[in-house]
C-alpha cells in the first residue's frame, strides 16, 4: 500500500511572503521528482452570502476564521491525507465571492499548504505533518500588501490602509502571532532565508526517499 502523501503547513502574517516560500518549496521538489500539489487558504473564503450572514450587522472581517469555510478545508485535507482527489473552491476576489470548481486535484507525494490560519485552528493544525512560520517584519508586510492589492486586487490605497488598521492588524495579533508556537521551524524573511530553504527541502526529500519514491540531487 502506499504511504499517504505529507502534509506541510506554511503560514506567516498577511504580506510575509509565505505564497513565495510555498511556490519555491513546490518548484525546488519538482525538480527532485516529488510529485507536489499547492494549496492556498485563500481558496477558502466562504460565499460571501454565508459570509455576511456570519457577521450580521457587523462588517465583514475577512481575517477571522469566520470568514472561512473551515469545514470544507478540514473534509478536503483528511481526503488528501488518504489520498484522494478533491475540487479546490475557485474564488475571485475582486468580487469576494467563490464563483465556483477546480478541476479535481490528486494529492502527489507532498501537499504544501499555506494560508493565515492554518496553525490557530486544530482542525487544520492537527492534520498537519510539518509545520512553517514565515517570520516578516511588520513594515515589510504592510508595504507588499499595499503593493499586492492595489495592483492585483484592484483596491484603492485608502481602503488597503483602513482594513489594516481595523482587522489585519487586529487579527495578526490574536490569531497569527499566537499560532508561531505551534511551528516546527521559524523561517526569518522568507524565500530570501536560503539555509532554510535549503534544510525544508532536504528534510522533506529525505522523508520521501525513506519511502523509496524520490531522489536528492
Amino acid at each position: 500500500m502506499a504511504q499517504r502523501p505529507m502534509l506541510v503547513g506554511i503560514v506567516g502574517g498577511s504580506g510575509s511572503g509565505k505564497t513565495s516560500v510555498a511556490v519555491e518549496l513546490v518548484d525546488r521538489l519538482r525538480t527532485r521528482d516529488v510529485v507536489t500539489m499547492l494549496l492556498d487558504m485563500d481558496a477558502y473564503y466562504a460565499p460571501l452570502e454565508v459570509v455576511k450572514g456570519r457577521f450580521g450587522d457587523q462588517p465583514v472581517n475577512w481575517d477571522h476564521p469566520h470568514a472561512f469555510d473551515l469545514e470544507l478545508m478540514a473534509v478536503h485535507l483528511t481526503a488528501l491525507h488518504r489520498g484522494e482527489s478533491i475540487r479546490k473552491p475557485r474564488y475571485d476576489f475582486t468580487l469576494s465571492d467563490r464563483t465556483g470548481w477546480e478541476d479535481p486535484l490528486p494529492p502527489g507525494q507532498v501537499v504544501i499548504l499555506e494560508g493565515l490560519l492554518l496553525y490557530a485552528l486544530p482542525e487544520l493544525r492537527d492534520q498537519l505533518d510539518i509545520k512553517i512560520f514565515v517570520d516578516t517584519d511588520a513594515d515589510i508586510r504592510i508595504l507588499r500588501r499595499i503593493r499586492r492589492d492595489t495592483r492585483e486586487r484592484g483596491r484603492s490605497l485608502e481602503s488597503v490602509m483602513e482594513q489594516y488598521e481595523k482587522s489585519v492588524r487586529p487579527m495578526h495579533l490574536e490569531f497569527v502571532e499566537p499560532s508561531k508556537r505551534w511551528a516546527d521551524l521559524i523561517v526569518p524573511t522568507g524565500v530570501e532565508n536560503r539555509t532554510a530553504m535549503d534544510v525544508i527541502t532536504h528534510h522533506i526529500c529525505s522523508r520521501v526517499l525513506d519511502q523509496g519514491e524520490a531522489r536528492i540531487v
